[in-house]
C-alpha cells in the first residue's frame, strides 16, 4: 500500500489524466500509464490502468451519449479486441523496463507528429479501419495505450466531437474489458492494489465531467496541443526513470 502523502499526489495526478485526455480527445492512458509507473512496477501499472479505465469509458459514454458510429464500432472495435488480446499475452515476455521504454520513446514520436501535422493522410476506408484498430488494440495489450492510433483512425471520418469521444470509448470499453482478463490471468491485476481501484472511479466520473464542461468554453486545439506538450514531458521523465 502507498504511504498517504504518495497516495493522495497519485489520485491528483490520476484526476488530471482524465480531464486532460478527455478535452485533448486523446484518452487519458496516454498520461495514466507513464504516471501510474511512478508508483507501481510497469505491469501492475497496466493492470490498474486497464481496470481502472473500465469504468472511465461507461463514465464517458453516459456523458457523451448523443450517438455511436455502429459501423465504425465494428470495424475498429471487432480488431481492436482481437489484437489486445494478443498484446496483452505476449506482454508477459518482456521487461517492465522494457515495455516502459517503448511506450515512452513510441509516446514522444507520436506527439511530436500530431504537433506537427505531419501524420500521413489515411484513407476513411474498411481496410484503413481495420488495420488501425488492430494496431492501436495490439499496443493498448503490449505497452497500455493505443488511443492516439485509434483517434487519428476516427478522426479521418470527421465526426462531431460528441460521437468522436461516444464512439472511441465503447470501443476502448470492448479493448479494456478484454486485457482486463488477459492481465488478471498475468498476474498483473493485485489484490494489494484493488483499493485504489474505488478512488479511481470516482475521479474518472468527476474528471470526465469537468473535461466536457471545459470542452464546451475553451478551443479543442488548445487544449490538444498542451496535452500533447505534456505527454512529451511526462514520457522524457518516465523514460530517464526506466533508465535509472
Amino acid at each position: 500500500m502507498m504511504k498517504i502523502d504518495y497516495f493522495i499526489l497519485f489520485l491528483f495526478l490520476s484526476f488530471l489524466a482524465e480531464i486532460l485526455g478527455t478535452v485533448g480527445g486523446i484518452g487519458s492512458s496516454m498520461l495514466f500509464v507513464p504516471l501510474a509507473s511512478f508508483f507501481l512496477d510497469f505491469h501492475s501499472a497496466l493492470g490498474v490502468t486497464a481496470v481502472f479505465h473500465v469504468a472511465s469509458n461507461i463514465t464517458k459514454i453516459s456523458f457523451f451519449r448523443k450517438g455511436f458510429d455502429k459501423n465504425l464500432i465494428l470495424r475498429i472495435g471487432i480488431p481492436s479486441v482481437i489484437f489486445v488480446t494478443l498484446g496483452s499475452y505476449l506482454s508477459q515476455l518482456f521487461a517492465g523496463k522494457f515495455l516502459l521504454s517503448v511506450l515512452s520513446i513510441s509516446s514522444i514520436l507520436l506527439s511530436i507528429l500530431l504537433l506537427k501535422n505531419k501524420i500521413p493522410n489515411i484513407r476513411p476506408n474498411t481496410k484503413n479501419a481495420v488495420i488501425g484498430g488492430g494496431l492501436s488494440g495490439f499496443l493498448a495489450g503490449l505497452i497500455g495505450t493505443g488511443a492516439a492510433i485509434r483517434g487519428l483512425t476516427l478522426s479521418t471520418y470527421r465526426l462531431s466531437k460528441e460521437v468522436f469521444i461516444s464512439t472511441s470509448a465503447a470501443i476502448d470499453l470492448g479493448v479494456d474489458i478484454m486485457r482486463s482478463i488477459v492481465y488478471w490471468r498475468n498476474g498483473y491485476v493485485h489484490l494489494h492494489d484493488l483499493y485504489i481501484l474505488p478512488f479511481l472511479f470516482i475521479l474518472s466520473i468527476l474528471g470526465t465531467y469537468l473535461g466536457q464542461k471545459i470542452l464546451s468554453i475553451v478551443s479543442e486545439d488548445f487544449f490538444r496541443r498542451f496535452v500533447l506538450w505534456l505527454i512529451i514531458i511526462v514520457s522524457f521523465s518516465t523514460m530517464f526513470k526506466s533508465w535509472v
